[in-house]
């Protein structure tokens, strides 16, 4: 039976693929340049790796416009600044749906959450709930205590480590950093306190699993539903989806039943603020939160949260480790703007030291966390460069390409922060050559919390310790080769050893 059902599955799809074929060849389009594909999969063998570098050395060959055909889905590849500004800034509004995946659908409760949502009335609704409620920079500013307490514990560890002079896994190090951040301000608890309904090493797993379950492929994602979905029943691709969607679902109805007691709202996370919307609706209002409103929101600052920010940092440590001379100025610079034998460095700090804002750019151009950012969707027929995109295309923008064009940037492959010292180039989505965040109506809105915590770490990382690689290494050995699904970071963890130039917060000679 069940070679029977593949046997009709292949022919259902041969057929299904040369229908879409034959539309997407129509001659009164002018497509955009495409590889040659193969029937049924299209284009899908040209992905064997990581699809930000699979869809760069594509389009050295094929333009900054290329078309690809992924099972039944078409998807534009977007590898240049110019092209990035006409589908972001030119036609945001055409070009502003998400694709509906089973992992992406799954994961956000049926496309309940901001980034993962399809255009419309509830998408904004969400939009303006985030921008003025959750991430404005007033809140941000409120969480300030926060990311002081939490890196002033993370200074402590690497003391600790200083007098034992021994390497400190940074990589490990940035993960728990941001996921103590996240879990306080997101559920206004700390996961480092006895009885928290999870450990800290289970929760960088299940975020890591996470991410790997909305990038996993699904045969239902790139053909037509029934017939994936049969494929997907035949494979058992959505268990893996549907094993990390239970556990953080029970996760995040422990933390909502905490914050549902008479006790559970004393600290302004992200939870109480959602709870305390859904408590003050009314009957005449249009749009109404509800629990699943609230888990989908902890899925998209958990996922983006944690893991960007993180990424971020072990790129920038990296960069620096394999260039001491950046390395000693950053520190030369940090040291004589905010003097010395400081004690504490707060958020009252940032933004004083141009260098290391220099170095997080460079860092955002060479290593954007998500070298892919999320795909969108066209709502309507559009032209991009000359080229037509038709309703329902899938576009990806490379991001880490436009980062490395040589068009666009001097020595592209090396790390230079003083490129932008005369620039006016920056991350906040006006420059389409430095895209980490996107731009648009679908950048992200978390920006400045994310930035925050990038600069606060590391201006103290810096200033207080002097860093050194482990016994026997030497500059060239630092293995920079990537991996992951959506956020790429440094496939080898991060260990350097640190030693102490000042003491820092509480420390007794």
């Amino acid at each position: 039976m069940a070679f029977l059902l593949c046997i009709f599955l292949v022919l259902l799809l041969t057929l299904v693929s040369s229908i879409f074929l034959k539309k997407m060849t129509n001659p009164k389009f002018n497509l955009p340049p495409s590889p040659s594909s193969l029937p049924i999969i299209g284009n899908l063998h040209h992905l064997a790796g990581l699809p930000h570098r699979c869809f760069h050395n594509l389009s050295k060959k094929y333009g900054p416009v290329m078309l690809l055909r992924l099972g039944s889905v078409p998807v534009v590849v977007i590898t240049s600044s110019e092209a990035a500004e006409a589908v972001l800034k030119t036609h945001d509004l055409e070009c502003c749906s998400r694709p509906k995946t089973l992992g992406t659908g799954k994961l956000s409760y049926g496309f309940k959450d901001i980034a993962l949502s399809q255009y419309g009335a509830y998408w904004r609704e969400m939009r303006k709930l985030a921008v003025m409620e959750l991430f404005s920079l007033k809140r941000v500013e409120s969480f300030r205590y926060i990311r002081e307490k939490e890196v002033g514990l993370v200074l402590k560890k690497v003391s600790e480590s200083a007098l034992r002079q021994s390497p400190v896994d940074l990589s490990k190090t940035f993960f728990s950093l941001t996921a103590s951040i996240i879990c306080k301000v997101a559920l206004g608890q700390n996961f480092n306190e006895d009885g928290f309904v999870i450990d800290q090493e289970r929760i960088q797993e299940l975020i890591t699993e996470a991410t790997e379950a909305i990038g996993t492929f699904t045969f239902s994602d790139f053909f037509p539903s029934a017939l994936g979905k049969s494929l997907d029943w035949l494979f058992q691709r959505h268990k893996k989806i549907n094993k990390v969607f239970e556990e953080l679902d029970a996760f995040y109805q422990h933390v909502i039943d905490d914050h549902l007691k008479p006790e559970g709202r004393k600290n302004p996370d992200i939870v109480s603020l959602m709870l305390d919307m859904i408590d003050k609706q009314g009957n005449e209002d249009s749009f109404k939160l509800n629990i699943d409103n609230v888990k989908a929101i902890l899925m998209n600052v958990f996922l983006a949260g944690v893991d960007t920010s993180a990424v971020t940092m072990i790129w920038v440590m990296s960069e620096l480790a394999k260039n001491p001379r950046i390395m000693n100025k950053a520190q030369e610079k940090i040291r004589t703007t905010l003097g010395e034998r400081r004690e504490i460095i707060t958020g009252d700090d940032l933004g004083k030291v141009d260098y290391l804002k220099l170095i997080i750019k460079e860092t955002f151009r060479l290593h954007p966390a998500l070298p892919l950012i999320l795909p969108r969707e066209t709502m309507s027929h559009v032209k991009i460069q000359g080229y037509d995109i038709l309703p329902k295309t899938q576009i990806q923008i490379n991001v880490w390409t436009i980062g490395r064009d040589p068009e666009r940037w001097t020595d592209p492959e090396n790390f230079i922060p003083e490129r932008f010292t005369d620039s006016s180039v920056d991350f906040r989505g006006q420059h389409f050559e430095l895209l980490p965040f996107g731009s648009g109506r679908r950048m992200c809105p978390a920006m400045p919390m994310g930035v925050a915590t990038v600069e606060l770490a590391l201006m103290n990382l810096l200033y207080f310790f002097d860093w050194t690689l482990p016994d026997g290494m030497k500059f060239g050995d630092i293995d920079m080769e990537e991996t992951g699904k959506i956020s790429i970071v440094k496939k080898v963890p991060l260990q350097l050893v640190p030693l102490q130039r000042y003491r820092c917060g509480d420390q007794k000679d």
